[in-house]
């Protein structure tokens, strides 16, 4: 029996999820497709090369960056109206950090238009020799990763807190709140060794993310399946 007095309609479940699914392909998108093959780690002169060479596959990374942060909000919204019921406090806190990480990685993606004007600006050409230019493109790209990275130590605490409150929900199956926790501690542990532990985070990574990736696939299904998959 459900324990929420006014779970949230189906159609915006629907809604909720169709962005939740568009969004992990945009992260993928832009961090896999675009970034994972135009920055070579440790070589700023290859990436400079890389980068220079196609800004509009960079360009069109930083857009699917912002698109997917535009997708965030009502995607908040509807899980904030689902999980109020349980616990109110609780679920506007997640609610709150949530809007904090879109908040920070809005904010972040500067670095990436900082790199490109850099590499391919007439004014940067100018002021810059080449190897200087490239160094500092580097630095943007590598500032923009620890941003990402302190960005979503608020999603990885939103994503535990939810997670509780889907197991006490009722309305959700607790599988789902299980994988949506530990899709957050995952978040955390990346990001604290990111910050932390430089050659911890490398060696975590991409293991680490296995569980984000199955958490969060299954919960934003779930939801564009408007509540029909049983697990």
């Amino acid at each position: 029996m459900s324990v929420l007095p006014h779970p949230v309609s189906r159609r915006e479940l629907r809604l909720a999820g169709l962005c939740y699914l568009a969004i992990i392909a945009l992260g993928l998108f832009s961090e896999v497709f675009v970034r994972g093959t135009l920055v070579v780690a440790g070589d700023a002169a290859a990436t400079a090369r890389h980068i220079a060479a196609q800004p509009q596959l960079w360009r069109l990374g930083l857009a699917a960056d912002l698109l997917m942060q535009v997708l965030d909000v009502p995607v908040i919204v509807v899980l904030w109206r689902l999980l109020r019921p349980v616990n109110e406090t609780l679920a506007l806190t997640a609610t709150g950090l949530n809007l904090v990480q879109t908040t920070v990685l809005v904010a972040n993606r500067v670095q990436l238009l900082a790199a490109l004007d850099l590499l391919t600006g007439t004014a940067m050409q100018e002021a810059f020799l080449p190897g200087q230019r490239d160094a500092l493109a580097m630095l943007a790209v590598g500032l923009h990763g620890q941003g990402f990275g302190i960005g979503l130590v608020f999603f990885g605490v939103a994503c535990v807190i939810r997670g509780a409150l889907v197991i006490a929900s009722g309305v959700v199956p607790r599988l789902l709140g299980w994988g949506l926790a530990a899709a957050g501690l995952a978040y955390l542990l990346n990001s604290f060794a990111l910050l932390l532990a430089p050659a911890f985070a490398r060696l975590l990574f991409p293991a680490v993310m296995l569980p984000v990736l199955v958490g969060e696939l299954a919960f934003a299904l779930w939801l564009a399946l408007s509540g029909r998959l049983r697990l």
